[in-house]
């Protein structure tokens, strides 16, 4: 039984951006990449991640590469880490690779006909990882991301679900297991380090979804102490494919802690790893930069770093992972919310329509509910006249006092937009038979 050989090159920006330097202090202070629907702040200057540090084909670029051996049932075996050149020959779209792998388009074939039995080969490779991660206890969560439409003044003009297929997720294994294999080597060598950190959910966190889960017929097994992912992902398997699917998905994003950065491994309770860094976007993320950073440390070295070194830097570690944390929150509410405004704009065009929807959460104050694009608007109770719905807090469940009639989370329900605001970022729905 043979062994596969994976190569992950990726652009050498710690090269270009010293330590201590005017790009580096920038970097530092902004952290992260912010990607709003119609602009991108970018962590370094355009020359940098669209120019020298952009794998274009055809141009000579510095990398850092990690390249791992993987047996048949994808476990790594070793991973060697090198500094080189690449020269890329060709590029290929997500959308190219998926033709290529389903065969269909015989023009994309004739295309890329000497690159055909390379993307079986990645295809084969990334199933596998994906099999194993799935052993492992990843949590597979299936919710859908909003691709906003725009024109060209940037208004909203159409949302649909984005779509990933088998090009994406041969990527997405390939990250991941570089910044699995990365993140283990250097935890054994006791580098300085910035990890991505996810820890288990809490208990008491645990106990709500479970009650919530009741109304579905499912329940997170938990022990006195603690709870596998494997128990979280053996629900998300046994929903695929249900219409509460995306309702229970979301249900149990909200049970888990948030992912950070941290100078100690703590795992990775979401992917189901025990050791996980960011390693694959130093253009757009300051701790991949740091990581970049460290490994060049340790290759020019080889290996052999001083005691004041590792001292001056497991110091950074920890000063960087914070302060990233703290970026990384902000970058994230705002593309939320440049999401949710382009959300109301789109709806304000939508004002009098009739939708399906399913219960996405009740509150005290009304009901969310979540269309098939993605958009999701409140009834609130005074649009619910035709009857007085009293709510169990415990349950999240509505029941009407007179028709005794029930709302829970998944339920199907018919809205008719009756609100959008931009400047809220609010939509509202009224409930309709």
């Amino acid at each position: 039984m043979g062994t596969y050989i994976l190569g992950v090159h990726i652009a050498d920006v710690s090269h270009y951006v010293k330590e201590n330097s005017e790009l580096d202090r920038e970097a530092i202070n902004r952290g992260t990449s912010v990607y709003m629907m119609d602009r991108v702040i970018p962590m370094l200057p355009k020359e940098l991640s669209n120019g020298i540090c952009s794998l274009n084909s055809g141009k000579d670029r510095l990398t850092l590469s990690a390249i791992m051996e993987i047996d048949r049932n994808g476990k790594i075996l070793h991973v060697d880490i090198q500094k080189g050149i690449i020269n890329v020959t060709k590029r290929a779209s997500y959308s190219d690779v998926t033709k290529i792998l389903e065969g269909e388009d015989t023009k994309i074939l004739k295309e890329y006909k000497n690159y055909i039995e390379h993307f079986k080969l990645m295809e084969e490779l990334a199933l596998i990882l994906k099999a194993r991660r799935k052993r492992d206890g990843s949590l597979n969560l299936d919710i859908p991301e909003s691709k906003m439409i725009l024109d060209e003044n940037g208004v909203a003009i159409d949302i649909k679900k984005y779509e990933t297929s088998i090009s994406n997720q041969i990527i997405e294994q390939f990250m991941l297991t570089a910044n699995e294999a990365i993140a283990e080597k250097f935890f054994w060598l006791e580098a300085p380090f910035i990890y991505r950190g996810h820890e288990e959910p809490d208990l008491d966190k645990l106990k709500e979804l479970n009650k919530l889960l009741y109304n579905f017929g499912y329940k997170v097994k938990v022990s006195k102490e603690n709870v596998h992912p494997k128990e979280f992902a053996e629900v998300l398997e046994e929903i695929k494919g249900k219409p509460e699917e995306r309702v229970v998905s979301n249900l149990v994003l909200r049970t888990l802690k948030l992912a950070r950065y941290e100078a100690e491994n703590k795992g990775h309770f979401g992917i189901g790893s025990k050791y996980y860094c960011h390693f694959t976007s130093p253009i757009r993320r300051y701790p991949d930069l740091f990581i970049h950073r460290i490994i060049s440390l340790y290759l020019d070295k080889k290996y052999n770093i001083q005691k004041e070194a590792v001292s001056k830097y497991k110091k950074q570690a920890v000063k960087y992972a914070e302060s990233s944390s703290d970026k990384e929150r902000i970058a994230v509410k705002v593309e939320r919310d440049s999401v949710d405004i382009k959300k109301a704009e789109y709806m304000r065009g939508k004002i009098g329509e009739e939708y399906t929807g399913i219960v996405s959460n009740i509150t005290s104050f009304g009901m969310f509910v979540e269309l098939e694009n993605t958009v999701e608007g409140l009834i609130r109770f005074e649009n619910m006249e035709e009857d007085y719905y009293i709510y169990n807090e415990e349950r999240k469940v509505l029941t009407g006092e007179r028709t005794k009639k029930t709302f829970k989370i998944g339920d199907e329900i018919n809205i008719k937009v009756i609100n959008a605001d931009k400047a809220t970022r609010r939509i509202d729905f009224e409930k309709i038979d």
